[in-house]
């Protein structure tokens, strides 16, 4: 059972319905977003209703529980064990072992409710944090001490891009690193956790998880346990993290559940008429500040490929960064499948990235563009229709699609090949390459799944 203050206060149960509990108090009872135990079932106070009884959404199953079980009031919110012993852990919402290993050696637990830094604390970096994986490097950089979202609907391959990510930057991030699971596949957390292992870095890394069968008042609050903990490296020990959600739409999704449970009529397409408030509270703490900086990559579903959907919609508007993953690209094979023209970055203006990047990153998105029009025509009349100009555009756009796929480290033992991690530098030389040529000696197949240029030569 998790750690708590002393008792305070307590009562009884007097209603139970799904995971929302009622209780009563004699005297002096609890405050909103305070933890109390029904037995060993968890509770956190959601609101007070008619008769000045505590509704509680449960951190647990709530099988056992039943009319006049005793509560006790813990003093005070969820807290969770910040410092460097939760560095190489494993845990839950409440900061407990879920890794087998005993409890984190820490005398120092914080509320996980927690209020942004003030506007004057902020700072603004605008620097690129670089990734090795050409897509995203060239059309939507990523800024540190930014939130970056990966959006997709289901198989598009956000998890992969994800843990690509993690592979590629923790091992060569300055600070420590902090994952987030909400509501995904138990599966997925073993195998990351096995990963990590393997790369020798897991003792710079902290991973909580609020899995897919965790009731939804956890999946609710892991995000913002997460964060608390994210904040006391950059805030304490000045110290950059980066923080990887993987899937701020399942928080979304759990605030809907609680939202329900709570009885609250539902607002557009049934999500709770909290959701713009309840994500800006979790994502206005995400921030850089002058002791360092927290940069986040969000892995976020999209409900039926629908980017207009509200949560998609609230979302977006949190994000410096926004890598769109495209199904079409998904089933012509080029992955990572990151929509070229779909995706953005306020980091790519020529002040942060330079004028040359910019200038390709543009060449690159028009030349695209320009073949997305022609596609039309050459399924009707064929490419043999087009004049000599729009058979180089075309040329050029599908090398450059190709060109932008690589293979990935997480996946080489599906795929057999092992992954590319490719500069900044050699991918603007390639595309730069690539857009300057009318013809071609190499048919475009070469192209794929390649890193840089070099690759190409060397398979002369």
């Amino acid at each position: 059972m998790p750690d708590t203050a002393p008792t305070q206060a307590t009562g009884h149960v007097v209603a139970v319905r799904g995971g929302i509990v009622d209780a009563v108090f004699a005297g002096h009872g609890p405050e909103i977003d305070d933890l109390l135990y029904a037995g060993d079932v968890a509770l956190q106070v959601m609101t007070f209703v008619e008769g000045g009884a505590a509704r509680c959404i449960a951190l647990g199953g709530v099988q056992g529980l039943g009319l006049g079980t005793p509560v006790r009031a813990s003093g005070g919110p969820v807290r969770v064990p910040v410092g460097e012993a939760v560095l190489g852990r494993m845990l839950d919402v409440f900061g407990a072992p879920i890794d087998g290993l005993p409890a984190p050696e820490s005398d120092a637990r914080r509320s996980i409710h927690r209020a942004p830094p003030p506007l004057a604390a902020r700072v603004s970096r605008a620097e690129v944090l670089e990734t090795g994986i050409k897509a995203i490097d060239l059309l939507a950089p990523i800024e540190r001490g930014g939130k970056t979202g990966l959006f997709g609907g289901a198989g598009v391959g956000k998890t992969v891009l994800l843990s690509e990510l993690i592979h590629n930057t923790v091992e060569h991030h300055r600070g420590v690193s902090l994952f987030c699971g909400i509501g995904e596949r138990s599966r997925e957390a073993e195998e990351l956790w096995r990963e990590m292992g393997d790369a020798g870095v897991r003792d710079k890394m902290v991973m909580l998880f609020g899995q897919m069968n965790a009731a939804p008042g956890v999946r609710f609050l892991v995000g913002k346990a997460a964060l608390t903990m994210a904040e006391w490296f950059r805030d304490d020990r000045s110290q950059d993290v980066l923080l990887l959600i993987d899937n701020i739409f399942r928080y979304v999704q759990a605030g809907s559940e609680v939202s329900g449970l709570m009885g609250r009529m539902p607002s557009r397409v049934g999500y709770q008429p909290t959701l713009a408030t309840e994500l800006a509270t979790l994502q206005e703490r995400i921030a850089s500040t002058r002791e360092g900086a927290i940069t986040s990559i969000q892995a976020v579903y999209v409900p039926a490929d629908d980017f207009t959907d509200p949560a998609a919609a609230h979302i977006f508007s949190h994000l410096s960064a926004s890598v769109v993953l495209s199904r079409k690209r998904a089933s012509e094979g080029l992955y990572p499948a990151v929509d070229p023209l779909g995706s953005t970055s306020v980091m790519l203006t020529p002040n942060v990235v330079g004028q040359r990047h910019y200038d390709i990153a543009r060449a690159v998105r028009r030349t695209l563009a320009e073949y997305e029009d022609l596609r039309d025509i050459i399924a009707m009349l064929g490419i043999e229709e087009l004049s000599a100009h729009d058979r180089a555009i075309v040329a050029r756009a599908r090398r450059l699609e190709r060109f932008l796929t690589q293979p990935f480290t997480t996946v080489a033992g599906s795929t057999g090949e092992g992954g590319k991690l490719v500069t900044l530098a050699e991918t603007l030389d390639g595309c730069e390459t690539i857009l300057n040529q009318t013809e071609f000696d190499r048919p475009e197949s070469d192209y794929y799944m390649i890193g840089s240029l070099v690759d190409l030569e060397g398979a002369a």
